[in-house]
């Protein structure tokens, strides 16, 4: 079974570039020229006018034949990055551990890479087998043998309109099989990255993990604490912001990987309804990736952390904490054991907090304090907070219903509804109880009641 196994490997990696790639014309990909961006065009027409080969490459390419918008388009090239540079107005050449140049237009930017060389025994690597520094360069051949996955590994020339594909990457995306290229314990020792990424496309592509790429995952899954914090953040980034994030977050518990990224996991989806409000967070999270909106990593992590946020809150009250300090404990101590594996920028964090510090707040605010509140910059996320909570049936509905009107009423229509409010409030606490005394002179120190002096203090 092994030597069946060594000997598929073998005849896959070196069949392609031995034949020549196979050359997809549209009625074969089926992508839509209209929906490439038309800057990356831009950049491949002006390489291609200069002499160099230039395709758009990777997961572009993938989502484009699957029908899904590419979040960004990515180009790859036989320039260097020194070629590359002076042919653009606004381009830059970025990165250490591999060379590349950002093209950029407007708002959007253009990632170009030259081909790369397959990795060798003289790369800098550290002693797990992660490759440190690679600005090695290559042919277009050896760059698809670079890449990680088949269904990534596909390069698309927009002036012919052909897909280039060297290892069957076509096939396995219309089989919805990730495949990795080469052998996967090798490939995941050089980037423990790559495993995040095969669960990630797994799950956005509706797909399954070819099983020689799954089985060495779960063997492997502590080399996640090797890699560099701040591109850890980004990677769980694109997890749960793909539209598929609790599909990711579930595939994630099954391989093991999730106690390098989100170790209070387990208990928070431990606690009474901590799963349930994890989903419907990323059931949101989701909808809004589809509507192509924007999405908040702070209000993502303050709502997969809040269960354990909320149980420390109100364990710390019912030892005698005060409201607003027990909270700040809970979050300090979250806060602090989860940063220990997955480092949440601090801005997040500062975000984070102030959604979690109005909860409270919005059921006891009156008058000038709803007026302040409206003016604190994360206001709008805390009322979508309190608006998850209700529909999580923590808050009352009615009252998080009113928070979201306030929130997308203009100041006119809030002062007469803080106004309505105020107004109902001061009727509510008539009927249910004595009217309020009126509020007696303030008392000067060592003076009991009636201005007389108090003999304890006197």
């Amino acid at each position: 079974m092994l030597a069946e196994t060594i000997k598929n490997f073998v005849s896959r990696l070196f069949a392609a570039p031995a034949k020549g790639p196979l050359r997809l014309p549209r009625d074969k990909h089926g992508i839509d020229r209209r929906n490439v961006s038309r800057h990356a065009i831009k950049v491949c027409e002006v390489l291609h006018q200069h002499g160099y080969a230039a395709y758009i490459v990777g997961g572009a390419v993938r989502d484009l034949i699957v029908g899904l918008q590419p979040k960004d388009f990515d180009v790859a090239t036989n320039a260097t990055p020194e070629q590359i540079r002076p042919l653009f107005r606004r381009a830059r050449i970025i990165g250490r551990r591999f060379q590349l140049v950002h093209v950029v237009f407007g708002q959007e930017i253009i990632e170009t890479s030259t081909f790369r060389a397959p990795s060798s025994a003289g790369q800098e690597t550290d002693e797990y087998g992660r490759i440190l520094r690679d600005n090695t360069f290559g042919t277009h051949e050896e760059d698809a043998v670079r890449r990680d996955f088949t269904v990534n590994a596909l390069y698309y020339d927009p002036i012919k309109e052909e897909v280039i594909d060297f290892h069957n990457g076509v096939s396995d995306l219309r089989k919805r099989i990730v495949r990795m290229i080469g052998d996967p314990e090798t490939r995941y020792r050089e980037d423990p990255v790559r495993m995040l990424r095969a669960v990630r496309f797994a799950a956005k592509l509706n797909a399954t993990i070819d099983p020689a790429t799954k089985e060495p995952i779960r063997k492997l899954a502590s080399l996640i604490e090797n890699v560099p914090a701040s591109r850890l953040f980004d990677e769980m980034l694109k997890l749960l912001t793909c539209g598929h994030a609790m599909d990711c977050l579930r595939m994630l518990r099954t391989a093991g990987l999730h106690q390098g990224l989100l170790p209070l996991i387990d208990l928070i989806f431990e606690e009474s309804g901590g799963e349930q409000f994890v989903e419907l967070a990323l059931e949101r999270t989701d909808a809004r990736v589809r509507a192509a909106k924007t999405v908040s990593p702070s209000f993502l992590f303050a709502a997969l952390l809040w269960k354990l946020v909320d149980k420390r809150w109100q364990q710390t009250m019912a030892a005698g904490e005060h409201s607003l300090q027990a909270l700040t404990q809970a979050a300090d101590s979250v806060m602090e054991e989860q940063t220990r594996k997955l480092a949440i920028q601090r801005r997040y964090q500062s975000d984070m907090r102030e959604i979690w510090f109005m909860q409270p707040r919005f059921e006891r605010a009156s008058g000038k304090a709803v007026w302040r509140m409206l003016d604190q910059p994360r206001f709008r996320a805390a009322v979508d907070f309190l608006q998850l909570r209700a529909e999580a049936h923590e808050v009352d509905s009615v009252q998080a219903q009113w928070w979201m009107d306030l929130a997308n009423a203009d100041d006119g229509q809030r002062a007469e509804m803080i106004e309505a409010h105020m107004q109902q409030s001061r009727q509510q606490r008539g009927s249910n109880g004595p009217a309020r005394r009126r509020r007696r002179p303030r008392r000067k120190p060592g003076q009991e009641e009636g201005g007389a002096a108090n003999p304890a203090q006197g």
